[in-house]
């Protein structure tokens, strides 16, 4: 769901050896009963109940934004492989990051780093505008594909780095890091508008955590730590230098 390289720490996720289906299974798979399981049995335990955004899960088709090769495996708890190094996170974070944005109907909403378009199609079906930014040209030339075909309307999907922000649309009401920050840079919460919110994961593997940036004036922010959890960085995403012994 992002544009991201897995760092040298988080190795590579490893999955059984599959069908061509992505499945062990040759059972066709009924993806709304397991969209409803997923619902009810990984994203309500892991804190999320905004009815208004589960009632969006409910409705989108997951299945459509995955690889083709993991298709039937859209539903289960894991990450899931885009290809180049890049993945797509299990369902409960996704849900219990878009929870902590709080995005209302009327937002503009920045997304950086596209990846594979599902959670830019939540954010489309909780806010008024959504301008998702991604590094790789080619990818997010296939995500505007898949968009196009759900008839999500109401997102620009533009292809940039974003990591220190994207000021051609600032400011925005909320913003939504889908790949961690080891270093979190000033100019996104610059880019907040009075009352904006910014979820993003913040650290380096081992310790990495889920903040949320409120800005509450002029020159005033709040900052609330939610949950630890490990993400690989965005592309070029700010670090601290290295220490040289």
């Amino acid at each position: 769901m992002f544009a991201t390289r897995l760092p040298a720490q988080i190795k590579p996720l490893r999955l059984r050896r599959l069908g061509p289906t992505g499945c062990t299974s040759m059972q066709p798979i009924d993806f709304e009963n397991a969209r409803r399981k997923m619902v009810d049995e990984q994203i309500r335990p892991w804190d999320v109940g905004d009815e208004r955004l589960l009632e969006v899960i409910r409705r989108t088709p997951r299945e459509e934004f995955v690889a083709p090769e993991y298709r039937n495996l859209a539903y289960i708890d894991m990450n899931l492989p885009l290809g180049d190094g890049h993945i797509m996170m299990a369902p409960r974070l996704e849900a219990r990051l878009l929870q902590e944005l709080h995005v209302a109907p009327k937002d503009k909403v920045l997304e950086i780093g596209t990846g594979s378009g599902y959670v830019t199609a939540l954010l489309a079906a909780l806010a008024g505008q959504v301008y998702s930014v991604e590094i790789d040209a080619a990818r997010a030339e296939r995500t505007k594909q898949i968009l196009g075909k759900q008839g999500v309307k109401n997102v620009s999907v533009e292809i940039g780095d974003a990591a220190r922000g994207w000021p051609p649309h600032a400011p925005y009401d909320a913003i939504l890091a889908t790949g961690s920050l080891p270093l979190m840079p000033g100019e996104l919460r610059e880019q907040l508008a009075p009352g904006g919110r910014l979820i993003a994961i913040v650290g380096q593997a081992p310790t990495m955590e889920v903040v949320r940036i409120e800005r509450i004036g002029q020159h005033n922010w709040r900052q609330t730590s939610l949950l630890e959890t490990v993400v690989a960085p965005l592309v070029n995403a700010p670090a601290p230098p290295k220490f040289i012994f």
